[in-house]
């Protein structure tokens, strides 16, 4: 009997474009015999479908536009790997991602270790100030998490195929658009005992230029707020990526500093607690900082500080907005039980 391939690759896309192209020659580049490409097309109006048939992927056509939860569900029924490397569209692997995504499997497999990911590379495609402050940051963040995690990250992640179907893979009926699906997934692995790994070494370069307008309607609504509503209804907020207890201190720290710069026309005297609160963000955050200047130099840092501090501060709406969500869904669930 012929063997099946080891790792099947999949790729939800909707749209994807010149970007998608990227994504493809990259992985086609470096997919390996004991690999296979399945690219499901998420109900696309422009010719990404084609596109993934020439590069060689194996197509499968959601019906319709079902979100990247779905489509990764939809790729994982028919995939015929032992694990499930997935990867968002946006990205490009690096010449090594594959290999490395095989030989982590692989040492999961003696480790017990039933997913992992990694995170994306320190050099993003993307110049402007907003996509190199958001991709370098979400480098930072996951390059210095625990080797063992309660989450996943389905940019560049990989499970064991046996453990997907057994917890139902993502949620796609709360998460129809992409969100936190893939956290909420490796929560509910962690509960049903399943081991989740961080693999730094696991990296993909992120090709998305982020605007502002979109960073931040991305931050609060399609990640804060429901990562906090999940984060509640679970019962208690993991120390882990950006969740720790010091980026939850830093939220309020800069709230603090907002309030008391308002005050302060009419109460000068509140500048004083404010320089302090300056002072511990800059203390409290300075590997970060100064990561950025290594990455881009001082007029990058200084407008990343900026971004960073904007980006506190919005979590603490997003967190508040979440908090009032699911205490409405608990009192309307109260009421109707």
């Amino acid at each position: 009997m012929e063997r099946g391939p080891y790792l099947s690759v999949i790729v939800p896309v909707r749209d994807g474009g010149m970007i998608f192209e990227r994504c493809l020659a990259a992985l086609g580049g470096s997919i390996g015999a004991e690999c296979e490409l399945i690219v499901v097309d998420d109900g696309s109006r422009d010719d990404s479908a084609e596109r993934a048939t020439a590069a060689g992927a194996r197509v499968i056509r959601s019906p319709g536009s079902r979100g990247p939860g779905a489509a990764r569900n939809l790729g994982a029924k028919s995939a015929r790997g032992e694990w499930l490397l997935f990867v968002d569209a946006d990205c490009e692997v690096r010449p090594d991602t594959i290999a490395t995504a095989v030989a982590a499997a692989r040492a999961g497999d003696g480790e017990r270790i039933d997913a992992l990911f990694g995170s994306y590379d320190d050099e993003p495609d993307a110049s402007g100030l907003v996509a190199r402050y958001k991709n370098l940051y979400h480098h930072y963040v996951h390059q210095r998490s625990a080797a063992t995690a309660t989450s996943f990250w389905a940019g560049c992640g990989a499970v064991r195929r046996s453990a997907f179907l057994a917890v139902g893979g993502f949620d796609e009926v709360r998460y129809p658009r992409p969100s936190i699906e893939d956290i909420e997934m490796g929560y509910r692995m962690a509960d049903a005992g399943y081991r989740i790994g961080f693999r730094p070494e696991l990296m993909v370069k992120h090709l998305k230029a982020w605007t502002l307008g979109g960073l931040v309607r991305t931050d609060v609504l399609y990640r804060g707020v429901p990562w906090t509503q999940l984060m509640l209804r679970r019962g208690g907020i993991p120390d882990e990526l950006n969740v720790r207890w010091r980026e939850r201190l830093s939220v309020a720290t800069a709230w603090l500093l907002i309030l008391f710069l308002a005050a302060a026309p009419w109460w000068p005297g509140l500048l004083v607690p404010a320089a302090a609160c300056v002072a511990w963000l800059l203390v409290a955050h300075q590997d970060l900082y100064r990561f950025f200047a290594r990455r881009g130099g001082p007029g990058f840092v200084v407008g990343s500080i900026a971004l960073h501090w904007l980006y506190l501060a919005y979590c603490g709406v997003a967190f508040l907005w979440g908090a009032a969500r699911h205490a409405r869904e608990g009192t309307v669930g109260g009421r109707a039980g």
